[in-house]
C-alpha cells in the first residue's frame, strides 16, 4: 500500500517513492528543496544581484564623467602605481597600457566587487544548509523522503544560478566597453563567486554552527583579499606569487579590458569543483546537527558577568563585533594610506577637484576625509542594524522565552542587546577612524589629522543611533517586517555614496539620518552642526523607548 502524500496548505510536498520499501538516492527532493528556497530567497538574491549590477553601472557612469579625458585616466593610473595604490585596487599589469573605463573597472572596482560577491555566495549556502541543521528543520524534513544529499546540492544549486544570474548582469552592464571584455568580466564574478560558495559547503561541515560557519567562510574572503593586495604591492617580484593563491588575484589577472585572459579562471572552476567534492565527501562523515569540529566543552562555572542582562548580551555579540572592528581597522589602514597621495592625485582632474572643493574648502586632506567617511559610517551602520536585529533571531530560535521565563522584564532583556549595539557601533566607528587618522596622519606627515579624523568620525554616531532606533521600532512592534530596517545603511549608500553622481534632490537625501551629519574635518563644528547632532540624538532615544514599548506590549514568538 502507498502512503498518502499530505502537505500543508500553500507548502510543496516532498517527492515519495514508488514504494515505500524503496531506497531514496543520495539527491532525492532535491529540486523540492531548491524551489523552496527560491522561494525563501524571492526578495533576498534579487536585491543582491541588482544591487551589485547596478554598483557596477554606476561606477562605470563615474568613470566616464570623471575621467572623461586621457589626460584625467593617465593622471589617476600614474598615482595608482604606488604601493598603497597597487594594495587597494590591483595588478599593475592594468597601468601599462590604455587605462580605458574598461581597464578601470578591471583595476578598482573588480577586487572590491568580488567581496561582495564572495559574502552572497557564502551567506547563501550557510542559510539553506548549516542554518536549517541547527534551527532543526533538516532534520524535520529528512524525516520525510529525503536524500543525504539534497539539501546541500540544491544550496550549491542555488548560489550557483545566483552568481549566473550576477554575471550575466554585469555583463550587460559594461557590454559597451567591448564585448569580450564585458564577458570576461561577468565570468570573472560567476567563478569567484563558485568558490566562496564551494569553500563555504566544505565550512558548513567543519563546523556545528551558523554562525561559525559564516565566519571560517568570511574568513576565506578575507585572507583571500589579503593575499591578492600583498602580492598585487610585490609587482614582479617573488611576492606576486601569493596572488596567485588567491581567487580574487586570479580574477584580476583575467586583466579584463586589458588583454583578456581567460585561462586563470580554470584555477577557480577547479578550485570550485573540488570544494564541492569536498563538502559531499565530509558531509558523510558526521552526523545531523553537528560538525566535524567537536563543540568545546562549556566551563563548569559560568563569569558573573553572565549573569547580567548587559554581560549576557556582549558575550552573544563579542564575535561580530570584534570581526567588525577589524575590518573597519583595515578599511581606514588602505583609505589612510592614500592619504598622502591624495593631493598629487586630483591636481590634474577638474572634475574631483570640483568635488572635493564641494565638501567644504578646507585643505585637500581635510575634505577627501569629509567624503571617505561615510563608508566605514555606513559599514559601521551595517553592523547596528545586526546588533539590534539579534532579539529578534533569538526569539525566532525560541532562546528568548527560557530567558525571560526567569523574571527578566523585556525591557532589560531588549534593552542590554540595543546598548550593545550603541556602543558597538560607536566603538567600531572609532576603531575605523583611528586606524584611518594614525594612517593619515602619517602618510600624510600630519599629525592633527588623527584627532580630526577620529572626531568626524564619531560625528556619524548620532546617525547610527538613529539606525538602531528604527530597528527597535520595527523589532517591538512590526516583527515580521523587521528586516525592513536593512534599507536604512543601503539607502545611506545610495545617497551617500552614488547621489550626487546620479543626481539626487536635496530632499531625498535629508530622508536618510546620515545626510545629517555635518562633513567634518572640512566644515566647521558651528551651531548649526551641533544642532544636527543634538536632534538626532533626540530622535534616537525617542525611537528607541518607543521600540522597546511596543515589544513589552505585544506577544512572544513561542516555541
Amino acid at each position: 500500500m502507498t502512503a498518502a502524500t499530505t502537505a500543508a496548505p500553500g507548502t510543496a510536498p516532498l517527492p515519495r517513492p514508488a514504494r515505500d520499501d524503496a531506497p531514496a538516492g543520495a539527491l532525492t527532493g532535491t529540486g523540492v528543496l531548491l524551489r523552496f528556497a527560491l522561494r525563501r530567497d524571492r526578495v533576498r538574491l534579487p536585491v543582491w544581484i541588482g544591487a551589485l549590477v547596478l554598483g557596477t553601472a554606476s561606477s562605470l557612469a563615474s568613470f566616464e564623467s570623471t575621467y572623461a579625458d586621457a589626460a584625467d585616466r593617465q593622471a589617476v593610473a600614474d598615482t595608482l602605481g604606488s604601493p598603497a595604490g597597487l594594495a587597494m585596487t590591483g595588478p599593475a599589469r592594468y597601468l601599462e597600457g590604455d587605462y580605458g573605463f574598461g581597464a578601470m573597472l578591471g583595476h578598482q572596482m573588480l577586487g572590491f566587487v568580488l567581496v561582495v560577491v564572495g559574502l552572497m555566495s557564502v551567506l547563501t549556502v550557510v542559510r539553506h544548509t548549516r542554518a536549517e541543521e541547527e534551527s532543526g528543520r533538516a532534520e524535520l524534513l529528512r524525516a520525510g523522503v529525503l536524500g543525504r544529499h539534497a539539501q546541500l546540492a540544491a544550496a550549491l544549486v542555488l548560489a550557483a544560478l545566483a552568481n549566473v544570474l550576477l554575471g550575466l548582469g554585469v555583463t550587460a552592464a559594461v557590454v559597451g566597453q567591448g564585448a569580450e571584455g564585458a564577458l570576461l568580466y561577468g565570468a570573472a564574478h560567476t567563478a569567484t563567486g563558485l568558490v566562496f560558495a564551494a569553500l563555504a559547503a566544505v565550512a558548513v561541515q567543519i563546523t556545528p554552527y551558523a554562525r561559525g560557519a559564516s565566519g571560517l567562510g568570511l574568513a576565506a574572503i578575507g585572507v583571500a583579499y589579503a593575499l591578492r593586495a600583498v602580492g598585487d604591492v610585490g609587482g614582479d617580484g617573488g611576492s606576486s606569487a601569493l596572488s596567485w593563491l588567491s581567487p580574487i588575484g586570479w580574477a584580476q589577472r583575467t586583466y579584463v579590458f586589458a588583454g583578456d585572459h581567460w585561462w586563470p579562471l580554470l584555477l577557480s572552476v577547479a578550485l570550485a569543483a573540488a570544494g564541492t567534492w569536498g563538502a559531499f565527501a565530509l558531509s558523510v562523515r558526521r552526523d545531523v546537527g553537528a560538525g566535524l569540529r567537536a563543540q568545546r566543552l562549556g566551563s563548569p562555572t559560568g563569569s558573573a558577568a553572565l549573569g547580567h542582562p548587559l554581560g549576557f548580551a556582549l558575550r552573544l555579540h563579542r564575535g561580530v563585533l570584534v570581526a567588525f572592528a577589524a575590518g573597519l581597522a583595515l578599511l581606514g589602514v588602505m583609505y589612510g594610506s592614500i592619504l598622502g597621495d591624495v593631493e598629487k592625485m586630483i591636481e590634474d582632474i577638474e572634475a574631483v577637484r570640483e568635488q572635493v572643493a564641494r565638501a567644504g574648502g578646507a585643505t585637500v586632506a581635510e575634505s577627501f576625509l569629509s567624503v571617505v567617511l561615510i563608508v566605514p559610517a555606513i559599514v559601521a551602520a551595517v553592523y547596528v542594524v545586526m546588533a539590534a536585529l539579534r532579539p529578534h533571531a533569538e526569539e525566532s530560535a525560541g532562546r528568548a522565552e527560557p530567558v525571560l521565563a526567569t523574571g527578566l522584564s523585556r525591557t532589560r532583556w531588549a534593552g542590554s542587546h540595543l546598548l550593545v549595539a550603541l556602543a558597538g557601533g560607536t566603538a567600531v566607528l572609532a576603531v575605523g577612524g583611528l586606524a584611518l587618522g594614525a594612517t593619515g596622519a602619517l602618510s600624510g606627515s600630519d599629525g592633527s589629522l588623527l584627532w580630526k579624523t577620529l572626531g568626524a568620525a564619531l560625528a556619524y554616531a548620532p546617525a547610527l543611533w538613529v539606525t538602531a532606533g528604527l530597528a527597535a521600532v520595527l523589532y517591538g512592534w512590526f516583527p515580521r517586517v523587521s528586516a525592513a530596517a536593512w534599507i536604512v545603511p543601503a539607502y545611506a549608500f545610495v545617497c551617500g555614496y552614488l547621489g550626487e553622481l546620479i543626481g539626487f534632490p536635496s530632499w531625498l537625501n535629508d530622508l536618510s539620518p546620515f545626510g545629517h551629519v555635518p562633513q567634518l574635518p572640512a566644515a566647521a563644528l558651528d551651531g548649526a552642526a551641533w544642532l544636527s547632532l543634538l536632534t538626532l540624538t533626540a530622535l534616537a532615544a525617542a525611537l528607541l523607548a518607543l521600540g522597546l514599548a511596543g515589544f513589552g506590549r505585544r506577544d512572544l514568538d513561542t516555541k
